[in-house]
């Protein structure tokens, strides 16, 4: 056999096959009978898809899947579409089916109404940067939070636009230090605090209190998110409990005002 018949033979054997993206999977979801569930279903929807891996599917399961993983009607899963669709999220087809917008910019609000897959939602899809992490005694301001420790252990996190690079957040976390013990910092390059405390640490949440307010960007926060000093900012605060009553992460971060707005809902009943 020649040389060139051998290539011909090894070339029809052993061609690669083209390689599929593999299919988007949404994370699971715990429901909270006592919130709206499209609203439940859409954030942790809106979190799957933006810390979905770069190589992920585009297109989303079926409306019919969709409702039978997150155990809700497809009126349900319907109504939580809509809301992503009216963010830019994703794109909808009919008979083609429903896809997520590559080029969607995220104007995010913050929301009060939510559960911890909305928290984890507004943290997530944006690149992560860890400025330093390390412990510190305990701050005047968060003494109230954590009567029992001298010290706690600072994460100091940058967030960036996926795709502009445009930095768009930052945050500082302050947490328990018998907690911080089990934190892998690599994590919080991947996934937001909140997540990494309850899906990787395994701290049983029972609670988080939000506080939103506006306030003017100090020097520290006009350097990192490359905004005139003074300019408005949105500052939120989260308190994390888990299910002993105990205060595990103080979580104060400044958004973009030019980036976030802020949205309270106010369900009637």
């Amino acid at each position: 056999m020649t040389e060139s018949h051998e290539r011909a033979g090894a070339d029809s054997g052993t061609a690669e096959q083209p390689r599929h993206p593999p299919a988007f999977a949404p994370d699971s979801l715990v429901l909270n009978r006592k919130l709206p569930l499209w609203y439940q279903v859409s954030q942790s929807l809106r979190a799957s898809i933006l810390g979905r891996p770069q190589d992920a599917s585009a297109r989303l399961p079926t409306e019919e899947q969709l409702a039978a993983h997150y155990g809700v009607s497809v009126l349900t899963m319907r109504q939580a579409l809509k809301e992503l669709e009216t963010e830019g999220l994703i794109s909808r087809h009919r008979r083609r089916g429903t896809f997520i917008e590559p080029r969607a910019r995220r104007v995010s609000p913050v929301r009060l109404l939510g559960s911890v897959d909305a928290i984890v939602a507004q943290q997530s899809g944006e690149a992560t940067i860890v400025l330093g992490h390390g412990p510190v005694p305990l701050p005047g301001d968060l003494a109230e939070y954590f009567p029992d420790c001298d010290e706690v252990t600072c994460y100091r996190r940058l967030r960036r636009d996926g795709e502009s690079d445009e930095p768009t957040n930052w945050a500082e976390n302050a947490v328990r230090p018998d907690v911080a013990a089990r934190i892998d910092v690599a994590d919080l390059e991947r996934w937001p605090m909140t997540k990494v405390l309850r899906d990787v640490v395994g701290v049983r949440i029972s609670r988080i209190t939000d506080t939103v307010e506006a306030r003017l960007a100090d020097p520290v926060t006009a350097e990192l998110l490359q905004v005139p000093l003074l300019s408005p900012i949105l500052h939120y605060t989260g308190v994390t409990y888990d299910e002993e009553g105990r205060v595990v992460d103080v979580a104060r971060i400044r958004y973009r005002g030019d980036r976030f707005s802020f949205s309270v809902t106010v369900e009637a009943h």
